[in-house]
């Protein structure tokens, strides 16, 4: 890091930890990410990576030690995995949450999607400089704008403490959603979400120039709105978009009559 102004060391800093701990899925604590910052050349103490984890909420929900002179934070609940369990057979049964990271030539990024499991379309997402829940809150009062979903839709994600936040669960109450979290080291419930997040990456990201946040923000709506939800074939929809797909099972729902998603316990 020798050479570079004050500024600028502590973003490259900050952005390097918050890479780190989105890699991983939220499971490396600040002893980890701290390790791995030095395998990749950049020294720093702890105090200082426990700082940075702290004021940008990049802590999983079950870690409970002590980070910094403000005490211990204490995780404020972890919830049952009851995507797992479900049969869908329409739209708003099961929506899922994730955040990833977009880098720009100056910055670190970060995008707040939720999907809906059933058509994989892009209900909600959200744009922005910090990883703080007000992210993965604003992706969510979309969804809940456009979808105007009934309650007991169940609403799945991480472990990350956006999503399990006062802020974030006061929301999923006041309109009926049902929380519901994946365990540390199974993902799988949100290889729904990570599949369009790949795509977005493969298909828009890695095959653009952004000049700045602005330019960014503009065409990510243009592909997520425009372009994926409505044009792109997907090869599990049986290679019809999200919207058709959608319409589609509409349309059988309504001749065959609609019915709710099922529910697996106890290994059934």
């Amino acid at each position: 890091m020798a050479g570079k102004l004050p500024a600028e060391e502590d973003l490259a800093v900050k952005s390097a930890v918050q890479e780190i701990v989105l890699e991983h899925r939220w499971r490396y604590g600040y002893r980890r990410v701290t390790a791995e910052l030095r395998q990749r050349g950049i020294i720093v103490n702890r105090k200082r990576v426990a700082r940075i984890t702290l004021e940008d909420n990049l802590l999983a929900l079950r870690q409970e030690q002590s980070l910094s002179e403000q005490g211990p934070l204490r995780a404020v609940g972890i919830y049952l995995n009851l995507a797992s369990r479900m049969r869908l057979s329409g739209p708003n049964q099961l929506w899922i949450g994730d955040i990833t990271y977009v880098r720009l030539a100056r910055e670190f990024v970060y995008l707040a999607v939720i999907l809906d499991a059933f058509s994989r379309k892009v209900i909600g997402w959200s744009l922005g400089r910090t990883l703080q829940t007000k992210l993965a809150l604003r992706a969510l009062k979309k969804a809940i704008a456009s979808q105007q979903p009934p309650a007991g839709v169940v609403h799945h994600s991480d472990q990350g403490v956006q999503y399990g936040s006062r802020h974030y669960m006061q929301a999923l109450r006041e309109h009926g959603l049902l929380p519901s979290m994946s365990r540390p080291g199974n993902p799988y419930d949100n290889a729904t979400c990570e599949s369009f997040l790949k795509t977005l990456k493969r298909e828009e990201i890695r095959a653009s120039t952004y000049r700045d946040f602005e330019h960014l923000s503009q065409c990510l709506e243009l592909f997520i709105e425009h372009y994926y939800n409505r044009t792109r074939l997907h090869s599990a929809l049986n290679y019809r978009s999200p919207e058709g797909f959608e319409k589609e099972a509409q349309t059988l729902g309504v001749e065959g009559g609609v019915q709710g998603p099922l529910m697996r316990f106890f290994g059934m």
